[in-house]
């Protein structure tokens, strides 16, 4: 029987690189794991025991994988900056795929454009963040019905994204990481406005 060890996510988890798991577990497709939660891409400098959070992670993360088979064909995400792309690449090259199917939601690149950008050996469909989550992004730019969704539970959610998502493709503009450095906006200080 296929376990999580066999999938390309525990070497995430052994790394301990999965974070805030909202789910961690197989899905209803056989062999097929899936996370929800955070990956963290810059670890914090540690001090003696304590735990701090990381100084970059891709958040409301979304990805399945396999057992036995190599890499993670889909994974979604929010990064807070179109830099960060490089690294999250470094965390995860080894579980890349050439035909793996990626959406980074960026909150600093302009509300009116969509991408695609070749980099690390895949293809990364990057787009702005509207003031909504992931999901909800994702729902609708794979024209899936949230009440349809609804009555699944999240590994049943999380395998129809993952194969709605395998058959997606989009005519974006292509785009270098370079010229994306060039063109992207600040980042946002997330902390700034809240009540103290």
């Amino acid at each position: 029987m296929a376990t999580f060890t066999e999938s390309s996510l525990a070497t995430l988890e052994a790394a301990k690189r999965l974070l805030n798991p909202v789910f961690k577990d197989k899905t209803h497709v056989a062999g097929r794991y899936g996370f929800r939660g955070d990956i963290a891409i810059k670890f914090a400098e540690q001090r003696a025991d304590e735990a701090r959070p990381p100084e970059i992670s891709a958040d409301q993360v979304m990805m399945v994988a396999d057992a036995g088979k190599p890499g993670i064909p889909f994974l979604s995400c929010f990064l807070l900056s179109f830099e960060y792309l490089k690294p999250l690449v470094e965390v995860l090259q080894e579980e890349l795929l050439p035909d793996g199917k990626y959406f980074l939601f960026c909150d600093n690149i302009d509300m009116s454009t969509k991408y695609t950008v070749p980099y690390g050996g895949a293809t990364f469909y990057v787009l702005p963040i509207f003031e909504s989550t992931v999901y909800n992004e994702l729902l609708e730019l794979l024209y899936l019905e949230k009440n349809d969704l609804k009555k699944l539970d999240t590994a049943g959610k999380l395998d129809k994204i993952a194969e709605t998502a395998a058959t997606f493709s989009a005519d974006f503009p292509q785009l270098s990481y370079e010229e994306g450095l060039k063109i992207m906006g600040p980042i946002r200080d997330l902390a700034a406005n809240r009540p103290v």
